[in-house]
């Protein structure tokens, strides 16, 4: 358990993606299958072609990589003569890669239908080209792979911004959250946020799949919003944008009035824009939160608000 900013982490442990979602999303054909299919699983976010292996250069060749053969590795070893290919298939497969994708709608060698049979290698294949297929490969893979935190607190979005809410239990979080969702906002985590950081600068937040669209309200118990409210009322994952922490409003204690010092959260070495909100009878903190996210879109787009009514007071002073 990790803590920032006096808030709980729980920190999973490493991840992997089966091989038969990856091929459902990708709609990959399957040549080669092994019975054990629902059993393999993907661990390495990164991809390889192999056109040194089939060369016969295996140093740094790393076979839990998904290996993808395009027109040039095909055309290498079309080109070889029936011996030669048969000892370059053979000594690839027996490395056991984790399968291999035959892109372009490319035949299948039947040296390469034999040594994956004989090594349980699973062979899929797709009719996207060798780049387009990448391109939809590599950002499943960094999503379902990409390191992430088990937060306590409520993720919804606020006029497209993601808005991670923190803070004690019985605070007000869902609360928030269901006079958001009646404003026409959309709920995706309550109680328990998953994040991941998908890129150096981007954390995605979404709930565990056994209590997704599901709230907890004390006195009434779980609500299911999807039903009550409709499906708009509901989203599966948002990018992070914003961090509200709320806390009791404490008499006396100095809270920002100006905005004009900007405070972040690290989250997995993200920096999160974040805000730290007092609670007390009569505060709107739906509104609140609504104004917040605005004024963060505008941030975002180039315009500070707080910035520019320093500037305009200093220059009033400096004409006085």
């Amino acid at each position: 358990m990790d803590e920032i900013d006096g808030i709980n982490l729980t920190v999973e442990e490493p991840y992997s993606v089966s091989l038969d979602l990856l091929v459902k999303f990708l709609r990959l054909t399957e040549i080669y299958m092994p019975e054990n299919k629902e059993e393999i699983l993907v661990t390495r976010k990164d991809v390889n072609r192999p056109g040194l292996p089939f060369a016969g250069f295996f140093e740094s060749f790393e076979a839990d990589r998904i290996q993808i053969i395009g027109k040039t590795e095909h055309k290498y070893l079309q080109s070889l003569d029936g011996e030669q290919r048969d000892k370059c298939v053979k000594e690839f497969y027996l490395t056991k890669p984790i399968c291999t994708v035959f892109t372009t709608n490319l035949p299948v060698f039947d040296e390469a239908m034999f040594y994956a049979r004989k090594n349980n290698v699973p062979i899929l294949a797709t009719s996207e080209t060798t780049s387009a297929f990448m391109a939809a490969l590599i950002p499943k893979l960094n999503l379902e792979l990409a390191p992430r935190v088990g937060l306590h607190g409520v993720f919804v979005e606020i006029y497209g911004e993601g808005v991670l809410i923190l803070g004690d239990s019985g605070i007000g979080k869902s609360e928030t959250a269901v006079e958001l969702v009646k404003r026409g906002h959309r709920l995706i985590a309550d109680d328990v946020v998953e994040i991941k950081k998908v890129s150096a600068i981007t954390l995605v937040g979404s709930a565990p799949e056994n209590i997704r669209h599901y709230i907890i309200l004390r006195g009434i118990g779980i609500v299911d919003v999807k039903r009550i409210f409709g499906m708009g009322a509901v989203k599966i994952t948002e990018k992070v944008d914003l961090i509200i922490k709320l806390e009791e409003w404490v008499q006396g204690n100095s809270y920002e009035q100006f905005g004009l010092e900007n405070t972040y959260m690290e989250i997995m070495g993200n920096k999160v824009p974040s805000l730290l909100i007092p609670v007390k009878p009569g505060r709107n903190l739906a509104i609140i939160l609504e104004v917040a996210a605005m004024n963060n879109r505008q941030k975002k787009m180039g315009y500070d608000t707080a910035v520019e009514f320093n500037k305009k007071l200093m220059e009033q002073i400096s004409e006085e």
